[in-house]
């Protein structure tokens, strides 16, 4: 773990690094469509993105957290109401499904809404029908991110999709595989502990840049 600490300066150096692994060339090409799937990834994508005119977005998503455990993620809602779920600690917590559900909706209702009203002026989330999608964050620590972004994504019936993360568990990127055409990352740690440890510096991103990025690439 400690080999691993620091090793991206920023998300401008992780952008950077990605960059000189990834198909630039077919990305320009293509037009391919770079959705992030947090904030921190709409950063990292913005530099992916510098200069071309592939479309860049940002798609919403918010945790469902377990009842008694404010820290315990067991579940991920999309803006389009898309959900993934984390069956072993719903069943270990004996969560009952109403209340992920019910969690969901809230969360869509008041927190995605008011996310796409202040970000994207009301506007949903463009359909990816036949389109090339990369889906790209900063770190993944248990893909839950990732996962709900491709099953939304899917949904819409892509014409291929790809990742971009700089960090990732080596097991998350083993069960990612088997969804998209191909993965993009720097490096794959068996002992994942939090993306933080693996930058030394990872601001956080406040809504006047969310809206400036979103702005400078509308």
């Amino acid at each position: 773990m400690q080999k691993y600490k620091h090793m991206l300066q920023d998300r401008e150096d992780a952008a950077t690094r990605l960059i000189d692994i990834m198909p630039m060339q077919k990305l320009k090409e293509e037009e391919w469509n770079i959705v992030a799937v947090s904030k921190g990834g709409l950063e990292l994508g913005s530099y992916i993105k510098d200069g071309l005119k592939n479309s860049l977005e940002i798609l919403f998503l918010e945790a469902i957290m377990a009842p008694n455990n404010p820290e315990c993620e067991v579940a991920r809602v999309s803006e389009t109401e898309e959900i993934v779920l984390n069956e072993n600690l719903i069943n270990a917590f004996d969560i009952q499904y109403d209340y992920i559900y019910g969690e969901a909706h809230r969360k869509h209702e008041e927190d995605i809404l008011s996310h796409i009203y202040q970000y994207r002026k009301g506007q949903p989330f463009p359909s990816m029908q036949n389109q090339v999608v990369l889906l790209v964050d900063e770190g993944s620590e248990t893909g839950t991110k990732f996962m709900t972004a491709l099953k939304t994504v899917l949904a819409q019936k892509p014409k291929a999709v790809y990742i971009a993360v700089p960090v990732l568990p080596k097991d998350v990127l083993e069960v990612l595989e088997t969804f998209v055409d191909d993965i993009f990352f720097l490096y794959d740690i068996d002992d994942y502990v939090e993306t933080d440890l693996y930058y030394k510096n990872l601001e956080k991103i406040d809504d006047e840049n969310i809206e400036k990025i979103l702005e400078e690439n509308r």
